[in-house]
């Protein structure tokens, strides 16, 4: 029996299906551990594979690589450096299951599969993975580890089990997605089984984005009397080594890094910053192009992946129409330009022209109207899928939340595209993040980004009225209740699920209401064929928010 541990949590950023990649990602992270004396490295919920791995894991040929991998990495620890508790799916008689893999002295010492599956929101392991049964602890050098995997510590069963089992630490791996506030939720559930158990607790979550989730490290440790012993940085890789004691009242972890958390409008834009940097990445595309349009949200999309990618990978385009003011020109111009980034002005006239002589034969003599509109956006779709083609480039799209909620954008025109880095941004959230990224300066500009400092856009592009500029005098709110209202409607009716009448009552306007919940109904089918995007609040679209095309159901 020791009365000591050095452990390395190893918060990291796999990417899903690349063994081979994660492989030498960890064994250069086990490497950096044996410098600093480690005993045993601790890697995130089913690093192997890359968290989530939805139904690659029905693949028995993907299964078995990975189990290849894990009999062949367990080789290498006979070398004498740490031990490894790797996550990684594993089939066994008992099913295909999310497991944790304990490596030393050249073997699989021992498995744990996770119990509790979650079935919610962006989780459905239900669907590719078979429930372990409750877990005993894993004997580690005559040490009892618990290893809660995940959603295990979400309710008390499993720790309870490993208490009444006799662990005596409680190693948590985790693939838990960034949303705003997540962190004071993860903390208070870990809280809540220290209590419960008496026992310290060790959160170790991965780090990276995965389409359209981010996850954003923040690793901790509580001791039993749950004091914050260690607290990693969010959105950055690292291999921290943690000192552990046996004292007469339990396991103690001795005070180590203390890295405050992001908050605020810093931590949303880390994670949209992420999200596009490892799409573009982890995907293989030389860089990103951007339509243009001298608007708030292509200047906020611009400033992200410059931030993300770096100047020389973001190539923007204008694409005036008749309609296209000076002003836009020239604040587009100058964002780019305080960005760094190419710029390239192609015009859509001939195009709507061509339309227009094409099209007059059946249109005959009717009235322009939105169709007209929606050819200059599908246009600039059109304009900005040949460049990606030619040259390989991306098109990153610059919808909003608000515009995707209500359809207030055009199916393969404006949502044309790979990725949208603010697919879950509320327009109201668009102006706060560019009035944080204009202000931050030398000293407040996140390590990471690779963008400038200081202001990266016109005050003008932040202050102007929006506009989408497809007739005359064309404004937002021509269409649209103000953002701030639209905003508040929206929040109850996708994040808070309320009712009518309980929206009404807080105040808005019955009439108003109804209307924008049909508006979010009817755009059902364009989200559906809309890119992915990054995730920030409790209920995205895409894989999380899941609503009928066909539905006729209203609320009153």
């Amino acid at each position: 029996m020791t009365d000591t541990l050095s452990l390395a949590l190893a918060q990291l950023n796999p990417t899903v299906g690349d063994i081979d990649g994660n492989l030498a990602k960890l064994r250069h992270a086990r490497a950096e551990a044996a410098e600093q004396g480690a005993d045993l490295v601790l890697t995130t919920e089913l690093f192997l594979s890359g968290y989530p791995p939805d139904d690659l894991v029905l693949k028995r040929q993907f299964v078995a690589a990975c189990m290849e991998a894990v009999e062949a990495f367990a080789r290498e620890t006979a070398d004498g450096g740490p031990a490894v508790l790797l996550g990684t799916p594993w089939r066994a008689e008992s099913g295909l299951h999310n497991a944790m893999a304990l490596l030393e002295a050249g073997t699989v010492q021992t498995l744990r599969f996770k119990h509790d599956l979650p079935n919610y929101g962006v989780f459905d392991e239900k669907r590719v993975f078979d429930a372990g049964p409750l877990p005993g602890p894993v004997n580690f050098r005559g040490i009892r580890l618990g290893v809660p995997i995940c959603e295990d510590i979400w309710t008390p069963e499993v720790v309870e089990c490993l208490e009444e089992s006799g662990a005596e630490i409680l190693l948590v791996p985790n693939g838990s997605p960034f949303e705003s506030d997540k962190q004071d939720e993860r903390l208070n559930i870990a809280t809540a089984r220290i209590v419960e158990s008496g026992l310290p607790l060790v959160y170790l979550n991965q780090l990276g984005g995965q389409d359209e989730l981010v996850f954003d490290g923040g690793s901790f440790v509580l001791n039993a009397d749950r004091s914050l012993a260690l607290q990693m940085p969010s959105w950055a890789e690292q291999v921290t080594l943690t000192r552990w004691t046996r004292t007469a009242d339990g396991w103690s972890c001795a005070p180590g890094e203390m890295t405050a958390p992001a908050v605020g409008h810093e931590t949303i834009y880390q994670a949209l910053v992420l999200g596009v940097r490892d799409y573009v990445r982890k995907n293989r595309f030389p860089g990103v192009v951007i339509g243009m349009s001298g608007g708030v949200d292509s200047a906020l999309t611009a400033a992200i992946a410059v931030d993300a990618l770096g100047a020389d990978k973001v190539w923007t385009v204008m694409m005036p129409s008749p309609y296209t003011s000076d002003e836009s020109l020239e604040d587009a111009a100058a964002a780019s330009r305080l960005l760094g980034a190419r710029l390239d002005s192609i015009s859509i006239g001939p195009a709507m022209q061509a339309f227009d002589a094409m099209l007059h034969p059946v249109f005959d003599e009717l009235p322009p109207d939105t169709t007209e509109e929606n050819i200059q956006s599908r246009a600039r779709g059109v304009t900005l899928m040949a460049l990606s083609n030619k040259f390989g480039h991306m098109v990153l799209t610059t919808g909003n939340k608000s515009e995707m909620s209500v359809g207030y954008a055009t199916l393969y025109g404006d949502m044309c595209g790979g990725y949208n880095a603010l697919k879950d941004v509320y327009k109201t959230a668009v102006f706060d993040l560019c009035h944080w990224r204009n202000q931050a300066d030398v000293d407040s500009l996140p390590i990471g980004l690779l963008g400038p400092s200081g202001a990266v856009m016109p005050e003008r592009i932040i202050t102007k009225p929006p506009s989408a500029e497809l007739k005359p005098d064309q404004k937002d709110e021509d269409s649209l209740p103000p953002y701030p209202v639209l905003d508040a409607i929206l929040g109850h009716l996708i994040e808070d699920e309320m009712p009518v009448s309980e929206i009404v009552a807080n105040g808005m306007d019955r009439d108003l209401v109804m209307r924008i919940w049909r508006m979010l109904d009817r755009a059902e089918y364009k989200r559906r064929q809309a890119p992915p995007g990054v995730k920030i609040t409790r209920r995205s679209f895409g894989r999380e928010r899941r609503y009928p095309i066909t539905n006729a159901f209203q609320g009153t």
